[in-house]
């Protein structure tokens, strides 16, 4: 892997040296510092933290942070702040909630990041135009007019350099953008400075590598500040790594990050970058992607990309003293205004979050980080709560004067007075059918619509109650609320009901019929109305793309099963699947067959057997024994042929003991691919596939799991894959239910 990562690493290295320098620069702390945290980043969380191809080190999001606590404590302080954050992180790794830290929502982390992006930004403009910035957004954006009438020419000039550098780097040719942007910006700026000899600040080290190692201080008070610098720090660096680390992971299809060791390993890290006098680190994207970019495999890369940076600051450091500082607060610039994304904003348009994102951003920016994100974090669950609580409720007036009430969503106290206003704004006299899709329903809205049709009835009104929902008016009363999620409205089997004899409307029905009755009343309350709209188009004729041939059991649901409609499936069932042909061909099966090829066009014919299946169990106790002159038995003589095969070891058959299949499903799974033989032999259907205008396929419903395989003459497959069985033996489902 060396091959892959030893280079990966240089370019690498090449881009986190200027970046480390300006966020040192940026935060008000000692240059040096930078380079720490880039050399500490790179070996201690590369080669502890879980996630491979992830690159640490100091960043952008930390830099307003860090100038506030450069500002409040001092930079000694600050150090002690950034190792009780490290180890915090580790605890954070130990406990393993690292997953929970993703909680946040996206928008505000998005915000977040703007936020940041625009303070540097306006910091670092005052830089570039050769003044000094302030760390109030306020100052710095009324400072900007003196600002720009005392500029320093040279300094914007350098500075807009790097600017123009960067934004011209992507369309310069290919060999060029080798060599990373923000490198070939710095260079080109800097040596255009010292040959035309201009009078530009530059950057001054105080001593050598070793010589800026200090030793962490703890605060003589304000412990209060002390520990909310901690957390802050923590938190910030913690969500910024592992959201970094999932962008990261897709990028590749290496292993996956273990967001619980990554935070083990950034907290190691920031536990060491504090001690030797270093910037927090956290996960950066802009080198994590490039180290994906340029082919690293392991996590030897962004260990290298430290060495090399610890290489430089040893050795190479009078180098670093002739860089502007217009050029880096150039390169600053335009790295805050990246942080600000157009696609992020779009994505919180679509999504109905743009108030979250703009006052997250605001606050950021006018008042601190901490706060900001506590603010956009808190008007977040509070939409949230508001989408909940407020279902989707509207009224409709047919024309024969009828309103039709329709609510979907959470019914709750808190919904009560918009539903009373809707309700209120119906006249009087008028019939009304209300509509209920509801997943939750609690008490104090089932009252307040009993008590509502109750008025609205003695008053002579129509009301007509529907609840399409898992939520219904008398659960409330029956139990505390809870939330109705699962299973498919209208299949509630009988077996299940308590009572149907309990419904007043069928309990003088036969006891033999209650059950249907009680299901057909049942559906013409809650589901007739849905069922209408799907049969609008098909009313007057149909056009199913698929003959449907399965068993009689009453434990197969073609239409569940195959996600269809109304007017999908020309469905013919027997006991068996089975496809009697020759002198004993069924004319019931002949007779349907011709019906959906010559008249109705479908363009495929599938034979779905089942797990479990009495007939085929039936059929294999026949076959070894004496035959019996029954109608089930002369029936089930049509599937004779199955046995043989399957014993004869067809590879149907095969596949299906490969998966652990009970004798007599492996005989169903036979039974559906000798169907599929018998069908492609067949005058009509033969005729039809051989022209190509019809295919033949069979599927086999497994009851056990739910899921549903597709079977062929070679074995079990994928459906549309074409996955062989050495596949299948980890049962991977055509459809799951």
């Amino acid at each position: 892997m060396i091959r892959y990562d030893l280079p990966a690493s240089l370019v690498v290295f090449l881009v986190a040296l200027p970046l480390s320098i300006g966020i040192a620069i940026a935060s008000g702390a000692p240059v040096m510092a930078g380079l720490i945290a880039a050399v500490v980043g790179g070996v201690v969380a590369g080669a502890i933290g879980g996630s491979p191809l992830q690159v640490s080190g100091p960043a952008a999001g930390l830099t307003v942070v860090v100038a506030e606590l450069v500002a409040n404590f001092g930079w000694k302080v600050t150090c002690a702040i950034t190792v009780c954050a490290g180890v915090l992180q580790i605890l954070f790794g130990l406990s393993r909630i690292a997953g929970a830290a993703l909680a946040i929502a996206p928008v505000v982390v998005h915000a977040m990041l703007a936020g940041i992006g625009i303070t540097i930004a306006l910091q670092q403009i005052h830089v570039l135009l050769g003044g000094n910035s302030s760390s109030s957004a306020v100052a710095n954006i009324t400072g900007l007019p003196d600002q720009l009438i005392d500029v320093n020419v040279a300094e914007a000039s350098i500075g807009l350099l790097v600017i123009a550098a960067l934004l011209a780097w992507p369309r310069l040719p290919a060999t060029v953008r080798k060599i990373p942007g923000p490198l070939g910006a710095i260079v080109l700026a800097t040596l255009v400075a010292l040959i035309a000899g201009l009078d530009v600040k530059r950057i001054t080290l105080d001593g050598n590598f070793f010589e800026s190692i200090a030793l962490p201080e703890l605060p003589t008070g304000n412990w209060s500040a002390f520990i909310l610098g901690v957390l802050t720090v923590a938190l910030i660096a913690s969500v910024e790594s592992l959201l970094s680390a999932v962008a990261v992971d897709k990028m590749h299809d290496g292993p996956r990050s273990n967001f619980n060791r990554e935070l083990l390993g950034q907290g190691s890290a920031n536990m060491v970058s504090g001690v030797l006098g270093g910037l927090p680190v956290t996960g950066v994207i802009v080198r994590s992607s490039t180290n994906v970019a340029t082919g690293a495999r392991t996590r030897w890369s962004a260990i290298l990309h430290g060495v090399w940076v610890f290489v430089f600051a040893v050795f190479l450091t009078a180098l670093v003293e002739q860089i502007p500082t217009a050029a880096l607060a150039g390169l600053l610039v335009v790295i805050g205004m990246q942080l600000v994304k157009l696609a992020h904003m779009k994505t919180a348009l679509r999504t109905g979050d743009l108030w979250v994102y703009g006052v997250t951003v605001t606050a950021v920016v006018f008042l601190n980080l901490l706060e900001g994100v506590a603010i956009g974090l808190a008007l977040a669950v509070i939409l949230v709560l508001w989408r909940v609580i407020r279902p989707d409720t509207h009224t409709e007036e047919q024309p024969d004067g009828r309103h039709i009430v329709r609510v979907r969503g959470s019914l709750s106290f808190l919904s009560l007075p918009r539903m009373n206003s809707l309700l209120r704004r119906i006249p009087e006299g008028a019939p009304v059918t209300i509509e209920l899709d509801t997943d939750f329903l609690d008490h104090a809205a089932s009252e307040m619509l009993e008590d509502w049709i109750r008025a609205r009835r003695a008053a002579g009104g129509e009301v007509m109650i529907l609840e399409r929902g898992r939520a219904r008016i008398e659960h409330a009363w029956q139990a505390p609320p809870r939330r109705h999620t699962g299973g498919i409205v209208g299949l509630t089997p009988w077996r299940s009901r308590s009572s149907v004899a309990d419904d007043e409307q069928v309990a003088e029905v036969p006891a033999p019929l209650r059950s249907i009755m009680a299901g057909v009343t049942e559906y013409h309350r809650d589901h007739a109305e849905v069922l209408r709209g799907h049969l609008s188009d098909v009313v007057d004729y149909q056009e199913p793309d698929a003959f449907f041939l399965t068993c009689a059991d009453s434990r197969i649901m073609p239409n569940i099963i195959t996600s269809s409609g109304p007017g999908d499936l020309f469905t013919l069932r027997n006991v068996g699947n089975l496809v009697p042909t020759g002198d004993h061909a069924d004319c019931s099966i002949e007779a349907a067959l011709d019906f959906a090829i010559t008249e109705v066009g479908v363009s495929s014919v599938v034979v779905c057997g089942h797990s479990s299946c009495g007939a085929m169990r039936a059929l294999h106790q026949q076959a070894d024994s004496a035959p019996a002159d029954t109608s089930m038995a002369r029936w089930l003589r049509h599937g004779v042929p199955s046995v043989s095969a399957m014993r004869l070891g067809h590879p149907a058959g095969r596949a299906a003991a490969a998966m652990g299949f009970t004798e007599i499903d492996q005989l169903a799974v036979v039974n559906v691919a000798k169907q599929v033989e018998t069908l492609s032999r067949h005058h009509l259907a033969g005729r039809a596939a051989a022209e190509s205008s019809l295919r033949i396929i069979g599927l086999y419903f497994d009851i056990r799991s739910g899921r549903v395989y597709e079977v062929s003459q070679t074995g079990l497959h994928a459906a549309g894959v074409g996955h062989h069985v050495s596949r299948m033996l980890e049962r991977e489902p055509v459809v799951d239910h």
